[in-house]
């Protein structure tokens, strides 16, 4: 389901625009969906047909993401696994600090070489509504005031219902832009659309090698964009929004660890407004890669800062519940 199925019911049912917008700000708030102030305008009351069927909506809303199971995690982390209405399901991970990471798609089509999610490729797309939902049911536990765009699936290939989400999350949702994460391996249709946005998500990009031929091999089928040309596309938009992006690298032993790897970040990101997330490889049942030991990855962070490049040394949250980046594959244990 998309957003613009719930708009046209709503408005079917006699909603005006000021109605409209209360009844999703409700919903995006996990509130019931008749509430709002003690004082209302005239004209903010709701229609007899709405109001009528106010109930049926709701639990229609709810069947968008059910709670099948949750694992939470030592650091505070909850991966969440979420049956759509189809029976088909995904996960989602509530983060520390309000924060939210969430699938955009039932499996993916890139087939990254590190990551579970891709390796039985893509099933369906989620409507804008389904990851909007995932939203919904994560507030009902707790604060959430950032959302990833991180999860199962390749944002940039269900561009159209990603971005629905991230207008609808940045206006009624009340998200700060800056804290709406689209997360990529890079694809030009990503950077002629978010400019055009409403709502203009703050971007990071799977970099994980200044190798052409290497990134290849490690996203085999990502849209073939040098590393270099990847940059300056990114680099247009953080200078257009004001946001640095967030290029990301899984640190992988051996394969993308090396001084002359560290040299062809300097070269291409001198200058550039930018951070690098070095995130260590974390592991995943089957796969041969190995995650090189922390004071290695600490020292080639330290070796980027010493050139002027931001980076972050990321241990990412819940791996201890395999919801860290690259192990979500929807499964009950």
């Amino acid at each position: 389901m998309r957003i613009e199925h719930i708009r046209q019911r709503l408005r079917d049912l006699g909603a005006k625009p000021c109605h409209e917008q209360r009844v999703l700000r409700a919903w995006l708030q996990a509130r019931a969906l008749d509430s709002g102030g003690r004082r209302q305008r005239p004209e903010n009351f709701l229609p007899l047909a709405l109001r009528q069927a106010l109930p049926a909506i709701s639990e229609e809303l709810a069947t968008l993401a059910r709670l099948r199971a949750e694992h939470p995690g030592a650091d505070g982390s909850v991966r969440l696994l979420l049956e759509l209405v189809d029976g088909q399901t995904v996960e989602s991970v509530l983060l520390p600090r309000a924060g939210l990471c969430v699938s955009t798609q039932v499996g993916c089509a890139v087939g990254c070489g590190f990551c579970m999610t891709g390796r039985d490729g893509l099933l369906r797309q989620l409507g804008s509504a389904e990851i909007v939902a995932q939203v919904v049911l994560a507030r009902s536990r707790r604060a959430v005031s950032k959302v990833v765009f991180m999860g199962m699936g390749e944002p940039a290939h269900n561009l159209d219902n990603v971005l629905e989400a991230i207008e609808l999350l940045g206006t009624a949702g009340a998200i700060g832009h800056k804290n709406l994460v689209f997360s990529t391996v890079g694809d030009r249709r990503v950077f002629e659309r978010l400019p055009l946005g409403r709502v203009r998500p703050a971007l990071a990009l799977s970099l994980h090698t200044t190798s052409a031929e290497l990134r290849a091999r490690l996203l085999p089928r990502a849209p073939r964009i040098a590393p270099a040309e990847l940059v300056e596309l990114g680099e247009r938009y953080a200078r257009a929004t004001g946001y640095p992006i967030q290029y990301q690298w899984t640190l992988l032993e051996g394969v993308n660890d090396s001084d002359a790897e560290m040299d062809g970040i300097v070269r291409l990101l001198s200058g550039k407004y930018a951070m690098m997330n070095f995130i260590p490889y974390n592991t995943v049942n089957g796969l041969a890669f190995k995650r090189p030991a922390w004071a290695r990855a600490a020292a080639l962070a330290g070796r980027l800062h010493q050139h002027g490049i931001v980076t972050r040394l990321r241990d990412s949250a819940g791996q201890d519940i395999d919801g860290a980046c690259g192990q979500l594959r929807a499964r009950l244990i």
